[in-house]
């Protein structure tokens, strides 16, 4: 039982001390996509310590599972693992724990996708009411549509036929290339399919708001893609053409005040306007493989003694 035990204090320990890690770096804001990748990377692992120490506990507390996770492996290796020697109830106790967090979580990433596809379906039927498809035109086909609307807005559908959305009050207030740089800032959403990763962020923190990284992972995600997005468009158009724009879409709505629930919004202006230079390019790849390592650390502490058998 100490491999699984083991496992689960790593899990804890990554689960608590990440996030505070990621909050004091300065890199994520110049990087969001290498910040994007190293969250999904600490997250991973956290996931893989619970699942790995739930397959070993379970091991440890049923002789049949014992047999079919071990069926190929000599058998010294299923006594490196000392699964029978301490399992007793804390072992079951343990895996039906772990199993019943496994199931939760399916159940929460499966209701947040359900509930996503509903308000894609609503928005999209809604979308063909107030502006209904024109003679010959391909339902199939991505769409720009144009909307009636007091209020300076533009959004990307997601879906089969993805769709980018702009009101009147945003053409009317939009100038120039900002138009464009908007578009490209949705279109870089869609491209890197940023609404799996707030789906996942959020199951995982409505399924578990107790445990910080899930809770910062949701926090992050909605910080990051609007980030990377960002860099998207200004790379065609400029940091001070998406800056004008992001002002332009959402002075009406409060959001430059003292308090605000949407405090990313001068953040990321201030961000595009301060233009700090990118990472270089050695240190986007050390940083990138430093994350993908993490993961790697529950997989030894569950192979290592199973590999040292076989030595």
């Amino acid at each position: 039982m100490m491999v699984p035990a083991a496992l689960l204090m790593l899990g804890a320990l990554t689960a608590v001390l990440a996030p505070r890690l990621l909050a004091r770096a300065r890199w994520p804001e110049r990087e969001p996509v290498v910040a994007l990748w190293a969250w999904q990377c600490v997250v991973g692992a956290v996931l893989l310590c619970f699942g790995l120490s739930m397959l070993l506990s379970a091991a440890a507390a049923w002789q049949a599972v014992r047999g079919r996770l071990f069926a190929a492996a000599p058998h010294g290796v299923v006594d490196a693992y000392a699964l029978g020697a301490s399992g007793g109830p804390w072992a079951a106790v343990t895996a039906l724990g772990l199993a019943a967090g496994a199931l939760w979580t399916g159940a929460m990433l499966t209701g947040e996708v359900l509930r996503a596809r509903a308000r894609r379906r609503a928005q999209g039927s809604e979308l063909l009411v107030r502006a209904p498809l024109l003679p010959g035109e391909d339902p199939s086909g991505a769409r720009l549509v144009v909307l009636e609307g007091p209020r300076p807005d533009a959004w990307w559908l997601p879906g089969a036929a993805p769709q980018l959305v702009v009101t009147t009050a945003a053409l009317g207030r939009l100038k120039g290339s900002q138009l464009d740089a908007v578009m490209a800032h949705e279109q870089g959403h869609a491209a890197a399919r940023h609404d799996w990763l707030l789906h996942c962020s959020r199951a995982l923190s409505r399924g578990f708001p107790q445990v910080p990284v899930f809770a910062a992972f949701e926090a992050e995600m909605h910080r990051l893609v609007e980030m990377a997005a960002d860099d998207v468009a200004s790379r065609r158009f400029g940091r001070l053409t998406i800056a004008l724009a992001l002002v332009g879409l959402n002075e009406d709505r409060g959001v430059f005040g003292a308090s605000t629930r949407q405090a990313h919004v001068p953040q990321r202006v201030r961000r595009l306007l301060a233009a700090a230079p990118r990472l270089s390019a050695g240190r986007r790849l050390r940083l990138t493989a430093l994350a993908t390592l993490v993961p790697a650390i529950p997989l030894l502490v569950a192979f290592v003694p199973g590999l040292s058998a076989l030595a």
